[in-house]
């Protein structure tokens, strides 16, 4: 189910995330957030934990992998 809700932009650049918005993506105070410019908006996404992460390049082809020192 999709939430379609909206929010007003405080004096001090604050917005608060509606409730329903909060509870369908489960969003927890203190949890922390990047902002991804797109067009004239913004994709709001939460940071990843370190544990979310394990796996994610499982099975990545590693032939042409440089380290970094060796990019400039």
């Amino acid at each position: 189910m999709s939430v379609t809700a909206t929010a007003t932009l405080s004096s001090k650049f604050q917005i608060s995330i509606p409730k329903a918005v909060r509870e369908e993506q489960r969003w927890e105070a203190g949890q922390e957030f990047v902002f991804i410019p797109k067009g004239k908006g913004v994709l709001v996404m939460p940071v990843p934990e370190l544990a979310q992460l394990s796996g994610l390049a499982r099975g990545a082809d590693t032939a042409n992998y440089r380290e970094r020192k060796d990019r400039y």
